[in-house]
C-alpha cells in the first residue's frame, strides 16, 4: 500500500488520521472479502462497506469521543415523582444507535425476511467498532437474543416479539440484552440464585442481577431457578422478560445503580433487582444453561470479531502515524525497529480477521445442519475469544505507543480503544473460563477431529510449496495432539498453552489458504511463515533472530504485496 501524500507544510509532525477511510485504507480486508464472498455479493456491498468505512474514520468517530466522555445516567423517577425509571443517553450515543439498528441493520439483517450472510454482517460489525465499541455490545445481545429465541421460544413469543425485535423502525425496534451474572455466581451459573416462582400460569422472577448491559432493553433473557428445581446446573432456567407487561404497564424490576466502568463507558451498565416481574419460560426446565449457551456462544464470536476490529483501529492509526510523521530525518516507517513493532501488531490482528472469516463462513452450514461445520465453529469460537480479546489489548496499547505521549490522551481514539479491549477478556467469560470451554468441546462435543480434517482440507486446497506443506503438516498434528492430551487428562494448567498452539495453528492454516486464493500477491503465506516461527516452533530466547533483509520488512510492515519467493524467504528453518 503507498503512503498516503504528506499535509502541506505540517510543521507540527503530529499526524492526523480523522476523515481516514477505514475500508480503502485496510487493502486487506476488501482482498480477504473477495476470497469469502461470491462475487456479486462483494460488489453489491461493497458500497455499503466503503460508505461506513468513511464514517467510521469521521462523522461515527467524533459521535463515539463524545458519547465516551457523556455517559448515560440513570433517572430514577420522573419529574412529577413517579417511580418510572429511566436511562438519559447522550445524543450522540442515540445518533450512533441509528446508525448501527435502523441505517445498517447491524442486529436485524440475520432475522429478517431475505437474511445477510453471517459474513456481511461481521465485516460490517468489524468496521463499525472501530468507531465505537460500547454500543456493539448491546447490538450483538439484540441479535443473539433474537436468535436464541426463534430456535427455542414458543411460537406465540416469537409471534409476539420478533417483528420488532427484526425491524429497522429506530422509533419501534426493540433492544435486548441477557441478566446473567450474580455477586455469587459469576462464571458459576450453577450458583445462580434467582427465583423464580409460577403463579396462575404466569412465571414471576425474584432476585438481583449484578452486571446487566443495556439494562434498559425491551427484552432481557434471563436465568432463574425455578422454586421446585434442584440445585446446582440441573435447577436453571431461562426466561424472557419484556420491559413492558402485555397491557402496557412497567415490568416488577429496577435499575438500581449504573456501573462506572473502565470501558465501555457509553453504553448503560446495572445492576438489576427483580421483585415479582413477570417473565416467560424459553424452552424446556432446567435447561436453561444450554439454551443459553448458543447466545453466549454468538455473543463470544462477536466479540471476537470486535477484538479483531479494535486491533485493526490501533494499526490503521499506527501505519498513519509511522508514515507520516518525521524524526531523525527519517518518516518513522523507514525505521526498522518500527517496521518490526508495526509487523508484531498486524500479526495478531490478521490472525483474528482470518479466524472470525472462517467462523462466518461455516456458521450457515453448522445451521442448516452440518454436524461437521457445527462442530468447528463450537471450537473455533471459544478460540478466537479467547485469544483474539487478549491480543487486543497489547495490540491497542502497542498502538497507542507508536502515537506517542499525544496518544495517551482522552482527546485521541488511542485511550478509548485500549480501555475498551479490557472488556473483551471478562465479558462472556474470563480467558481462563473460555479455555476450559475449549477443552470441553474437545471431550465432551468431539470438536477437534472435525476441526482436525477441516484444516487438513484446506491445507490440501492451498497447493503449497513441498516444504512449506509439510511444516504446516507437521505442526497440525502436534497441535491437535497437545489439546487432546491436555483435555482427556484434565491438566487445566495447560489448556490456555495448548489452546493457544491450536489457535496460531488454525490461523496460520487459514493465512496459507488465502494466500492460495489471493495469488500472486503471497503477504497472508509471509504471516503464515511468521507464525509459525514466532508461535509454534522451538527457538532460543538469547540468539539473535534471523535478519531480514531490508526490502522485504519494509514491504511487510508497509502492508506491500509479495511475491511466494518473499513468502518462502520467511519460512523457518
Amino acid at each position: 500500500m503507498t503512503a498516503l501524500p504528506e499535509p502541506a507544510q505540517d510543521t507540527l509532525n503530529i499526524p492526523d488520521s480523522r476523515g481516514l477511510n477505514l475500508f480503502d485504507c485496510d487493502a486487506g480486508l476488501a482482498a480477504l472479502l473477495k476470497v469469502y464472498l461470491p462475487p456479486q455479493l462483494f460488489a453489491q456491498w461493497l458500497p455499503t462497506l466503503r460508505q461506513l468505512g468513511g464514517r467510521a474514520g469521521g462523522e461515527l468517530d467524533v459521535l463515539a469521543l463524545s458519547a465516551d466522555k457523556n455517559p448515560p445516567q440513570l433517572l430514577p423517577r420522573t419529574r412529577r415523582g413517579e417511580d418510572l425509571q429511566s436511562i438519559h443517553k447522550h445524543p450522540d450515543f442515540i445518533a450512533l444507535e441509528r446508525a448501527a439498528y435502523a441505517e445498517l441493520g447491524l442486529a436485524s439483517m440475520s432475522h429478517c425476511a431475505e437474511p445477510v450472510l453471517p459474513l456481511v454482517k461481521y465485516a460490517l460489525t468489524f468496521l463499525f467498532v472501530q468507531a465505537e465499541f460500547g454500543l456493539c455490545c448491546p447490538v450483538s445481545m439484540t441479535d443473539s437474543l433474537t436468535r436464541t429465541l426463534r430456535k427455542y421460544g414458543s411460537p406465540e413469543l416469537v409471534a409476539r416479539y420478533l417483528p420488532s425485535l427484526a425491524s429497522r423502525d429506530f422509533d419501534r425496534l426493540f433492544q435486548g440484552a441477557m441478566f446473567m451474572t450474580e455477586q455469587a455466581a459469576g462464571s458459576d451459573v450453577s450458583r445462580t440464585e434467582t427465583r423464580a416462582r409460577l403463579e396462575n400460569g404466569e412465571w414471576r422472577l425474584f432476585g438481583d442481577k449484578w452486571f446487566c448491559s443495556n439494562p434498559d432493553a425491551d427484552l432481557a433473557m434471563v436465568l432463574a431457578r425455578p422454586e421446585d428445581a434442584p440445585e446446582g446446573m440441573k435447577g436453571v432456567s431461562l426466561f424472557l422478560l419484556p420491559k413492558l407487561r402485555p397491557d402496557g404497564s412497567r415490568n416488577a424490576y429496577r435499575i438500581l445503580r449504573l456501573k462506572d466502568k473502565l470501558g465501555s463507558r457509553s453504553m448503560a451498565s446495572g445492576e438489576i433487582s427483580l421483585d415479582g416481574a413477570t417473565a416467560y419460560l424459553i424452552g424446556e426446565v432446567g435447561r436453561g444453561f444450554q439454551q443459553m449457551a448458543d447466545m453466549i456462544n454468538m455473543s463470544r464470536l462477536s466479540n471476537g470479531v470486535r477484538a479483531a476490529g479494535l486491533m485493526r483501529r490501533g494499526v490503521n492509526e499506527a501505519l498513519y502515524v509511522a508514515r507520516h510523521r518525521r524524526a531523525f530525518g527519517r518518516h518513522l516507517i523507514e525505521m526498522p525497529l518500527m517496521q518490526r513493532q508495526l509487523l508484531k501488531m498486524m500479526l495478531p490482528a490478521e490472525q483474528a480477521r482470518s479466524m472470525f472469516m472462517q467462523i462466518a463462513t461455516l456458521l450457515p452450514k453448522a445451521d442448516a445442519g452440518d454436524e461437521a461445520a457445527r462442530k468447528c465453529v463450537r471450537i473455533l469460537t471459544p478460540l478466537i475469544k479467547f485469544r483474539a480479546c487478549r491480543d487486543a489489548r497489547r495490540v491497542t496499547g502497542d498502538a497507542m505507543e507508536v502515537r506517542g505521549g499525544v496518544g495517551y490522551i482522552e482527546e485521541w481514539s488511542d485511550a478509548r480503544l485500549v480501555r475498551d479491549a479490557h472488556l473483551g477478556s471478562i465479558w462472556e467469560g474470563t480467558s481462563n473460563i473460555v479455555a476450559l470451554d475449549i477443552a470441553r468441546a474437545v471431550t465432551r462435543e468431539q470438536a477437534l477431529e472435525p476441526l482436525r480434517h477441516y484444516l487438513a482440507g484446506l491445507l490440501a486446497e492451498a497447493d503449497l510449496p513441498a516444504a512449506s506443506q509439510r511444516l504446516f503438516e507437521t505442526v497440525l498434528q502436534r497441535a491437535v495432539a497437545a489439546i487432546e492430551k491436555v483435555a482427556q487428562e484434565r491438566r487445566d494448567d495447560q489448556v490456555r498453552l495448548a489452546g493457544s498452539a491450536l489457535y496460531h495453528t488454525a490461523t496460520a492454516i487459514f493465512m496459507a489458504w488465502e494466500a492460495s486464493r489471493q495469488a500472486p500477491d503471497y503477504r497472508r503465506l509471509a504471516l503464515a511463515h511468521l507464525l509459525l516461527q514466532h508461535k509454534l516452533l522451538p527457538r532460543d530466547p538469547l540468539r539473535p533472530e534471523p535478519a531480514l533483509e531490508p526490502e522485504l520488512l519494509a514491504l511487510l510492515a508497509n502492508e506491500g504485496p509479495l511475491s511466494k519467493a518473499d513468502a518462502m524467504q520467511l519460512l523457518p528453518a
